[in-house]
């Protein structure tokens, strides 16, 4: 069993064709059918039920997946620590949500592409849940989410502290009207946002109960419907400046316990600390406060 193998093994898995796979990994089926075939035996056991429309992962092969890219992860933690002579570079996939991304991230993205040229940096956006996953599945190096995080497989560090505002239509000029309104929405990003939860807990407090949520993928999407009058959300106070200045939306500051929440980086507890990855994170530790740098 080699990691050829694994790889070939895990496409097919999440493809449920051996064609289909075999279109993605650029060779020919009869190729891909030899190497599961090889890999059933050396196993001794049946990784994929075959039938008309394709394949299905056997419990046997759902037992191994998960195995697949923590040893891809590996093998290419090992080949990059062998590599690592303190100079930032190769590859380095970082996630974080889409708030801090516009607001803590972007301004640091060009300054590191100048200082370290050879590192290729992709930066994906997500809600906490979906990035917290995409760490432990070894597809993100680390992400910057909503802390705390509780995981036995995971690090986190604090890096940004936030002040969160209630965002409402420029006509509400306070929090109690709210409750006068027939119906409320509030304006989230997708499943597992982090903010979701704090805002219903907040408006149960104000006795504000039964309201709908609406999820969009996009920071300006959401703005645009609180701005309209849709809905109200809860976001970082620097996100949402400009538009507050320019009268698109209002926002309410919240009592000190509801306001604050921290940003963490997290990342596998077992992974390897590129000297990439090492200077991201000194460069956001050394950022400057939002208020000096807003």
């Amino acid at each position: 069993m080699d990691i050829a193998d694994l790889r070939v093994f895990e496409a097919v898995s999440r493809l449920g064709s051996m064609n289909r796979a075999a279109q993605e990994l650029h060779t020919v089926q009869s190729n891909v059918t030899a190497r599961i075939r090889a890999l059933e035996d050396e196993l001794g056991v049946s990784l994929f039920h075959r039938h008309a429309r394709g394949v299905t992962t056997t419990v046997a092969g759902q037992r191994m997946l998960p195995f697949v890219p923590r040893l891809t992860t590996l093998l290419a933690e090992a080949r990059l620590a062998a590599q690592d002579d303190g100079t930032p570079s190769g590859a380095l996939s970082l996630g974080g949500l889409e708030t801090t991304t516009a607001l803590r991230l972007s301004p640091l993205l060009g300054r590191f592409a100048r200082q370290h040229p050879a590192v290729r940096l992709v930066v994906t956006t997500g809600t906490t849940a979906h990035l917290v996953e995409e760490v432990l599945q070894c597809r993100l190096d680390g992400a910057f989410v909503a802390g705390p995080i509780q995981h036995p497989d995971l690090v986190q560090e604090v890096m940004f502290r936030e002040e969160l505002v209630l965002v409402t239509a420029p006509g509400i000029t306070a929090p109690t009207m709210l409750g006068e309104q027939a119906a409320l929405a509030t304006i989230v990003f997708q499943l597992g946002c982090s903010y979701r939860l704090k805002l219903e807990a907040l408006l149960a407090g104000w006795g504000i109960v039964g309201t709908t949520p609406l999820a969009f993928g996009a920071l300006d999407t959401i703005l645009a419907c609180v701005a309209a009058g849709v809905g109200v959300t809860l976001l970082p106070r620097g996100i949402v400046a400009r538009a507050v200045a320019e009268g698109q939306v209002a926002a309410h500051r919240l009592p000190a316990r509801d306001a604050m929440t921290e940003t963490v980086f997290l990342r596998r507890r077992d992974s390897y600390l590129s000297s990439a990855l090492g200077a991201f994170l000194d460069l956001a530790r050394r950022a400057e406060p939002l208020s000096a740098a807003a």
